[in-house]
């Protein structure tokens, strides 16, 4: 079956659910009959996952600007030794989280200027996603879920709940901007809502993409 490759991120805050959707899609695109690869960020390859280990320690004080050069270290790592022989042999790609996770993240939530992380997605990354799903829940709820989870939290997920508002903010705002990419899903649903949203969205884009 000669399919060209399709590159899907997931995007969202603190406990909205992306495990449970990267699962869905997983099955949704294996029985549509393509080979699926899953990654996360920070992380995915060898370097990446020493780099994600570095940037969660709570016991490392990093500058805003070192935390996002070292976000697109990983993501170069990981687009050069994973995203890019996968999508040129026609698999799909699930990623958690990708380049918008750094406008979210690294510019709304630590005040770096959106112009800096362009340039580095562009020259470092120099890829984009063909289709990104946003889990937006509200933050309170959020980060509710993510306690229950248990286990200690990381350096990023320690922030403040007015950080989380602006990554938040941030996310719906690239949304907005780029509406044939997003698929914002209402993750404060049930899980079988979510799901059923996901895969709704899945087949209607594959279905324009045909």
């Amino acid at each position: 079956m000669n399919m060209r490759g399709l590159f899907i991120s997931i995007e969202g805050g603190e406990g909205a659910g992306k495990s449970t959707v990267m699962a869905a899609l997983s099955q949704a695109l294996a029985a549509g009959g393509r080979e699926v690869v899953l990654t996360r960020e920070p992380g995915g390859t060898p370097a990446g996952e020493a780099i994600r280990q570095l940037l969660l320690d709570p016991a490392n004080h990093l500058l805003p600007e070192a935390e996002l050069l070292l976000m697109f270290a990983s993501r170069a790592q990981l687009v050069r030794e994973l995203v890019a022989p996968a999508l040129a042999r026609g698999a799909a790609v699930v990623a958690d989280r990708f380049t918008d996770a750094s406008f979210a993240y690294q510019g709304g939530g630590r005040g770096l200027d959106a112009c800096h992380i362009a340039e580095l997605e562009r020259w470092a990354a120099g890829i984009k996603p063909d289709l990104t799903f946003l889990l937006d829940v509200g933050v309170a709820e959020g980060l509710a879920r993510a306690r229950a989870r248990g286990g200690a939290p990381d350096r990023i997920e320690r922030e403040r709940a007015d950080f989380f508002e602006r990554v938040r903010a941030t996310y719906l705002a690239r949304a907005a901007a780029e509406p044939a990419r997003f698929r914002v899903i209402d993750a404060g649903q049930p899980v079988d809502g979510v799901r059923q949203a996901v895969l709704a969205a899945l087949s209607g884009w594959l279905g324009a993409e045909v």
